[in-house]
């Protein structure tokens, strides 16, 4: 709406880190995870984002891949997409995929003489992801940017019902609800009716 090109990467192939790998059943998981881009394909779709890729790295298994490896397949779709800004997980997350990904995003992001990087970069928080980490000083998510999204919160909800294998019931923080709650706080904080937040973590003003 704003006039933006927006590009998602999805690093990991999911569902799979959420069994015992010794009992995982190959054919229901796979099944499962082309179902999960189909949602993200409709979610996308909703959204009018510009291109999707799946890198299918091994979902929750990220720590047995070379940072380097996931660190170069994000700079390789940068150089090719050459954002302004870049989103990436908030450092801290439950999630430790997000903690890997967060990583290996500055790392592709790094501001090297003479290469083509991006100004901004803000780290988003994930419900059931973000709030249930530890809230130690190094950890906690501290939002210091803000997005009015009153007259957009409902595709935001519209996309998440394009979800149905990650949409919960309230009070699972994944929840249309929880959805509402989270963005009505962030709004409280703001003078606003709902926001979305990010904390920055880089920005060059030229």
């Amino acid at each position: 709406q704003q006039g933006t090109n927006v590009h998602l990467i999805f690093a990991t192939s999911g569902k799979a880190g959420r069994v015992n790998s010794s009992a995982t059943d190959t054919e229901k998981i796979t099944s499962e995870q082309e179902s999960l881009k189909q949602e993200s394909q409709k979610a996308s779709t909703l959204l009018q984002v510009a291109s999707t890729t799946f890198l299918d790295f091994p979902d929750n298994r990220l720590d047995t891949i070379s940072r380097m490896d996931i660190s170069l397949a994000i700079k390789s779709l940068l150089t090719n997409i050459q954002p302004n800004i870049v989103f990436t997980h908030h450092h801290g997350d439950y999630n430790w995929d997000h903690n890997i990904i967060s990583e290996a995003s500055m790392m592709a992001c790094r501001p090297n003489l003479g290469e083509q990087f991006p100004q901004t970069i803000l780290g988003y928080e994930v419900l059931s992801s973000t709030e249930r980490a530890f809230q130690t000083p190094q950890q906690m998510f501290c939002p210091t940017v803000f997005v009015d999204i009153a007259a957009t919160l409902e595709i935001k909800k519209q996309a998440m019902r394009c979800y149905l294998s990650e949409l919960h019931d309230y009070p699972h923080p994944r929840s249309i609800k929880g959805i509402e709650i989270l963005a009505q706080k962030r709004g409280l904080e703001t003078g606003l009716l709902a926001a979305e937040s990010f904390s920055l973590i880089r920005h060059i003003q030229s």
